[in-house]
């Protein structure tokens, strides 16, 4: 075939401009690249290409390539990753060569050579591709793990108010402007890598996440409410998030601390799954502090220790908003049988729900009682213990 690879290789400096030009035209990720770039290091990374095709043309009988070309070809492959090339650009420019090369075959073979060019063609893409892929992805491994570990240090030091800024640099994220810091509470322990494809999926962005810690750093006023609701329906479980917002990076720190607090408050009230924040839970949040005047104010309701179904009748009524109807409701029981239980709560309390601000202390007591726990384990030192640990969460 050395006729036939004299007529390619005149030809190849043209073959290689409508490769090039192909390239910028139909793969979007050669189309954002400078003029410069394509017609200097993508062009002449084609033109090498090319070199192969025609040795591979003038050599006739014999294998594809020679084990020399598919290492370079190896090699070039894993430099287009580290270039944070997508693999499937690197594709797109190898069959946009491939078309172009064996559009001009037919334009410049004899009908006797043109099968077994097209074959050669064949072989060398046979050989190439795979050799191609596997060591693009070789190399994106090699890169995302190393990336994985520069983000999570990122993330530590952002999350423990260290200095950053040589972190972010190396993980090329941009941390500047508001963020929310959202704590996550899972029933089971969904895959990370789906919870993180989740994240990513909604925001339209690689999130920063510890998926031992369960919290995540979204920049902007990222839809939380929303993000939470696909992320149940992504994991196929409720969840519980605690958000809270940081205008500036140095405060990040702060806000973990706080959506930490108040999940870990949410998941002690026993509140259902869903998205919130610190004035969500203002007052229990505010009640949790540790002090005797809790402890006194939790010891309201110990008269009610011994009739449990006035304690579970009287939370009803304080999550109905006081609504008799709809605690009746709930309660299953009829409108009389309510207001009797709800006398006799005032009755042992000495608390009268008719009263306003009686009512809210009743409120308050039971929001106490909850955080504390049984009235066994509602000693001095356990009670501190109990909130002390809740302070420190």
């Amino acid at each position: 075939m050395s006729d036939l690879h004299a007529r390619m290789a005149a030809r190849v400096g043209d073959l290689t401009a409508v490769v090039v030009a192909r390239c910028a035209a139909e793969a979007p990720f050669y189309g954002a690249l400078p003029r410069a770039t394509l017609q200097g290091e993508v062009a002449r990374s084609i033109a090498a290409v090319h070199a192969l095709l025609l040795r591979a043309l003038r050599d006739g009988g014999g294998g594809p390539m020679r084990p020399g070309d598919l290492t370079r070809l190896i090699e070039w492959s894993a430099r287009r990753a580290e270039e944070r090339v997508p693999l499937e650009a690197v594709i797109a420019a190898y069959l946009i060569g491939a078309e172009v090369w064996w559009q001009t075959l037919t334009e410049v073979a004899e009908p006797g050579e043109l099968a077994g060019a097209g074959g050669k063609l064949l072989a060398c893409l046979h050989a190439a591709l795979p050799a191609v892929v596997l060591a693009h992805q070789n190399a994106q491994e090699d890169l995302h793990s190393e990336d994985k570990r520069v983000r999570r240090a990122l993330l530590g030091a952002l999350l423990e108010g260290r200095p950053y800024e040589e972190l972010a640099g190396v993980a090329r994220v941009a941390v500047v402007g508001e963020h929310e810091v959202v704590a996550f509470a899972f029933e089971s322990d969904p895959p990370s890598r789906l919870v993180q494809s989740s994240l990513d999926a909604f925001t339209g962005i690689p999130v920063l996440m510890d998926h031992v810690a369960r919290i995540a750093l979204l920049p902007g006023r990222c839809d939380v409410p929303g993000l939470v609701a696909r992320l149940e329906k992504d994991v196929g479980e409720p969840v519980r998030a605690a958000a809270a917002r940081s205008s500036v990076p140095a405060a990040i720190s702060s806000a973990a601390q706080e959506a930490g607090r108040v999940l870990d408050l949410v998941r002690r009230l026993g509140r259902p799954p869903g998205c919130y924040r610190l004035d969500d839970v203002l007052l229990e949040h505010q009640l949790a502090r540790p002090g005797d005047g809790l402890v006194r104010l939790a010891a309201k309701l110990d008269p009610l220790e011994e009739h449990p179904y006035l304690l579970e009748t009287l939370r009803v009524f304080v999550e109905r908003g006081l609504n008799r109807r709809r605690t009746a409701s709930e309660l299953c029981v009829h409108r009389n049988t309510l207001d009797y239980r709800l006398q006799r709560v005032s009755a042992l309390t000495g608390l009268d729900l008719a009263v306003p601000a009686q009512a809210r202390l009743i409120q308050a007591a039971l929001v106490a009682r909850n955080l504390a726990g049984p009235a066994d384990h509602r000693g001095v030192t356990g009670w501190q213990g109990s909130a002390g640990a809740a302070e420190s969460g």
